[in-house]
């Protein structure tokens, strides 16, 4: 059996830098992905033109055949007219926005519960069709006072910001990034209830491959399935992949795939928060969508709708060949190493169904 997949995309990856970035960007292609939307999490920042333009370049040099797509940092270094310059000049295709403190490299973000100071970038924004991608939680705050929000709730009691940035910018391109809970489903459907057959949605949610595995149980005492947003409950897992197989135009596929060294994520301390899906991220997704008998939505999930609402241009693609879904036994490798690194890919040692070839 084999099912062209066309030109795959993975809307949220993490292919860090330096000596962590030459181990993993090969790994896009092996994962089955032909477009990779790039984050700007590095150290420093990526919030100039020159940066984004040589991140580019680094990696276009280490795999010639992905085509990448890249991003500002939505941080106070930025302005409008940068933005607008960039836009212009075709360098980034959305700006990545991280509440600050919430996850990995997430310290130069923003406070989420006032985005105004920023409302002149997402003008311009939404003028070029730029895309605002949401790491949609609050960070952590205990308060005798005010509500407790952790790592549980913190994606729910963002909802709102989500809505009052819809509301004032309707027209701006807007992705709620790796949904974890059944609130945030709900909340893109609520946006997109009145979406009429063909139109095309303005906010739509990424879901990632470890999430319709996962559940809280699964990374309690187990840091390789630690990752921010957590995964969390039984019923939270069942309304992703309702959401990811259900062929709505505004459920799109970004891994989140986020590599660390095994001896960060091994730490009694300190546990580094990411799961590393790349080198089998397509054959990750069809194990969920064969499951539930759903394998004929996949192709909409991983390529369709994600390369509808980024509006990609197929002819500038780096790569014609498309992704095409094998039924051949592929066992995940129990770590992918090189130099002084090692990574281990999410579920070590699993025999999955599928893989994938191009073609």
């Amino acid at each position: 059996m084999a099912i062209e997949l066309g030109y795959t995309a993975d809307y949220h990856v993490h292919l860090r830098q330096d000596e962590m970035m030459r181990l993993v960007t090969p790994t896009v292609r092996q994962g089955g992905v032909s477009i990779a939307y790039i984050m700007p999490n590095l150290v420093p920042p990526i919030t100039t033109l020159d940066r984004v333009i040589e991140y580019k370049q680094e990696l276009e040099q280490l795999c010639n055949s992905t085509t990448f797509l890249m991003t500002f940092y939505l941080s106070k270094d930025l302005t409008p007219e940068l933005v607008e310059e960039a836009a212009q000049k075709k360098a980034i295709r959305g700006i990545k926005c991280y509440p600050s403190g919430v996850t990995t490299n997430s310290n130069a973000g923003v406070d989420p519960n006032d985005f105004s100071q920023f409302y002149p970038i997402f003008e311009v924004m939404q003028k070029h069709g730029l895309v605002l991608n949401l790491h949609g939680e609050k960070p952590s705050v205990s308060s005798e006072e005010g509500k407790d929000i952790h790592v549980l709730n913190a994606e729910p009691e963002f909802l709102p910001a989500l809505f009052k940035l819809h509301r004032d910018f309707p027209k701006l391109k807007i992705v709620l990034e790796h949904c974890t809970t059944k609130a945030a489903v709900d909340a893109i459907h609520e946006i997109n209830k009145d979406l009429k057959d063909g139109e095309q949605p303005t906010v739509v949610a990424s879901i990632t491959a470890h999430h319709l595995f996962l559940i809280v149980d699964d990374w309690a005492g187990n840091p390789l399935n630690f990752c921010k947003p957590v995964a969390k409950l039984p019923e939270d897992k069942r309304a992703l992949i309702s959401a990811a197989t259900s062929g709505k135009p505004y459920f799109i596929f970004g891994s989140d795939s986020a590599p660390h060294d095994v001896h960060k994520k091994a730490v009694h301390t300190g546990v580094c928060a990411g799961v590393y899906t790349q080198p089998y991220a397509i054959a990750y997704l069809a194990e969920v969508f064969d499951k539930h008998g759903k394998l004929d939505k996949l192709k909409d999930f991983v390529s369709t709708f994600g390369n509808s609402f980024y509006e990609m241009d197929e002819s500038k693609l780096r790569s014609k060949q498309k992704c095409w879904l094998v039924e051949k036994p592929n066992v995940v490798a129990d770590t992918v190493a090189q130099g002084g690194l090692t990574v281990v890919p999410f579920r070590p040692g699993s025999k999955l169904r599928y893989a994938v070839e191009w073609r």
